[in-house]
Parts: C-alpha cells; structure tokens; sequence
C-alpha cells in the first residue's frame, strides 16, 4: 500500500469500483487466439482444415470449424464467435485474418498464440491422423470431423471417463461406418 499518497489524498475525491472478475473480464472485453491446422483425408492432395478458437486468458475453446485453408471456412468460425463479443484477436500472419478482422481489433505474432499452439501440439500427438507422417488417416471427410470434433467436444467440454455412454458412441460409429 502506498501510505505516503493515502496521506495527501482527500478521501472525498477518491471513487472506487469493486467489480467480480467474471464481469471485469466482461467489461473489459473478451480476448481470444485464433489459429488453423491441417491434415488430410484419403490423400494427401485433399487437406482438411481445423480453425479454431481459444479464450486467451483461460486457453478454453470457443469455437471450432472444419474445412479448406480459404476465407468462407474462417468466415464460419468468425460467425461462431460473434456472440462472444470478442474485442481483440491474436492470430499468426495467416491472410484470411487480415482481410476479415479489423486491423485494430488483432495482432500478428507467435508471442501471445502459445496456447492455441499448444493445443495444436496436443492434438498432433494424441491424434494419430493429425500427424503429418502417418499412415493412419480418415477417409472420409464426415469421419474426419467427427473423430476430431468428439476428441474437442471430450477434452474440452466432458466429464469424467465414466460418463461416456459407450453403447451410444459405438452405434454413431456403427452408423457412420454403413
């Protein structure tokens, strides 16, 4: 505590605000990281891509969207976070970001995208058609995202092992597979 400005201080003058995190963060605005990864399905002429999102103070995924590396995929995703009300991005230099955020609301530069990257990391590693050498990969697009989107939805959003109906999981794959 600075007791030599309490001192010349007049308490009439002093305004204070209490405010609980979750809505200081709300006022302050929402920031986020955003960031692509690819893979390929059947080929490696046919590249899928992920573009997600992160809260960049708590690394939780936002939004997630599949398809090609152009600008109608990332515009979807962009589509997702609007009722977020995010108020700054942090991005790679990738130029879809360029044409579609306003330059003021984002900025370029691996310093401040090192837990979307992490999570890039995680993702390569524990899923083995995301890695760039491998002969295990999806062959259908449908297959591809939906194995990835479940691992998303199951490490970001699930509950213990034990809440996973596993009969219910099988007859998606058993549907999926026919």
């Amino acid at each position: 505590m600075n007791h030599a400005l309490l001192a010349i201080l007049n308490p009439m003058l002093i305004e204070v605000e209490i405010w609980r995190e979750d809505e200081l963060a709300r006022r302050r605005g929402l920031s986020s990281q955003l960031d692509q990864m690819w893979s390929y399905v059947a080929r490696k002429t046919n590249p899928r891509w992920l573009w997600h999102a992160i809260d960049h103070r708590t690394g939780k995924v936002l939004a997630h969207v599949f398809g090609r590396g152009q600008d109608t995929v990332f515009l979807k995703l962009k589509a997702l976070l609007e009722p977020f009300g995010i108020t700054h991005y942090y991005t790679d230099g990738w130029g879809a970001y360029e044409r579609h955020l306003d330059a003021a609301k984002y900025r370029v530069g691996k310093d401040k995208t090192q837990k979307i990257e992490s999570k890039h990391i995680n993702l390569r590693t524990r899923i083995k058609r995301l890695v760039r050498r491998t002969v295990c990969f999806s062959k259908t697009n449908r297959m591809h995202d939906l194995v990835i989107g479940l691992f998303i939805n199951r490490y970001e959003f699930g509950g213990p092992s034990d809440q996973i109906n596993t009969s219910e999981t099988s007859s998606i794959f058993n549907t999926l597979s026919t």
